[in-house]
């Protein structure tokens, strides 16, 4: 039986004006996979340099334009996503956000995952456990707000498409679409991208906020539940450690002015919930079949 081949892909944009990890996110994936697919959208910075000068032979870069006159960024993250997955040529596809890692000590695992279930039709992605950081690099967002799982490895042999830019939709001749049928990877994305330096978070925020014709609020990572909040206990991918130690918070406080939004006491009972039951109600975007 031949050997399933992966590309790997992903979008990103004044990558180092937004203070993204995105070197240390291709870095992580390369030894992975077969080719690795990047749509750079003109920056007003040197991201397009910045990738370039990885200089791996897989890396295969797209040269784009945003559509500034899209109001909805969602949906303009996912043009740029497909636009990447569409140059994909292995049999299957792994998406990897601009602040997301995969750890060295889990190729193997997500190599075998691949290989497992290859041949069952019936899986059409295979779904990640996350770590999602925040404040600070010891610290990681555990409620049901933050999405526990999520697929990033995708059958490059059935048509899929992105909404926006974090989950997929399958449909088949012309058919009402679904959430992908998904297998465990036995595996973890890493996220980093809510322990960047507030000054870049800032920066995210403004722009953000000028597409939704609103005032940039002053971003805050103390301004949060600290129920939804635990310790991190393992240990972070190699090739991301530099960049912890000079772009990532270093320090965290909660805000003592914080309070709940109702949002947040709505998650506030359904960790209860969890607890009592042993359910994640947390958001899912697949449906597991295996």
């Amino acid at each position: 039986m031949s050997v399933p081949s992966i590309s790997g892909f992903t979008f990103i944009r004044n990558g180092v004006e937004l203070g993204f990890p995105f070197e240390a996110s291709i870095r992580s994936l390369l030894p992975l996979v077969d080719e690795f697919v990047i749509a750079v959208g003109k920056s007003s910075d040197d991201t397009l340099e910045r990738v370039r000068a990885i200089g791996d032979p897989k890396l295969r870069i797209i040269e784009t334009l945003w559509n500034e006159r899209m109001a909805d960024r969602g949906f303009v993250y996912a043009q740029q996503k497909m636009i990447a997955q569409y140059a994909c040529t292995g049999d299957w596809a792994f998406y990897l956000e601009g602040d997301e890692l995969v750890h060295e000590a889990e190729l193997e695992r997500i190599r075998a995952s691949v290989a497992r279930h290859h041949a069952n039709p019936e899986v059409e992605a295979l779904v990640f456990d996350y770590f999602h950081f925040y404040g600070v690099p010891e610290q990681i967002a555990t409620s049901p707000a933050w999405y526990r799982r999520e697929c990033r490895l995708i059958r490059n042999t059935i048509r899929s498409y992105a909404p926006d830019g974090q989950y997929w939709l399958v449909t088949s001749r012309h058919r009402r679409p679904h959430y992908p049928r998904a297998a465990l990877a036995d595996a973890h994305i890493y996220h980093y991208g809510h322990v960047r330096k507030l000054a870049y978070m800032q920066q995210k925020v403004q722009q953000v906020s000028k597409y939704w014709g609103k005032e940039a609020p002053e971003h805050d990572y103390g301004r949060i539940d600290p129920l939804a909040l635990e310790p991190f206990t393992g240990t972070h991918p190699a090739v991301i450690r530099e960049w912890l130690a000079t772009e990532a918070e270093q320090r965290f406080a909660l805000n003592p002015a914080h309070q709940l939004t109702r949002r947040e006491r709505k998650h506030r009972l359904s960790m209860k919930l969890e607890r009592a039951f042993g359910w994640d109600l947390s958001h899912k975007h697949y449906k597991l079949v295996a």
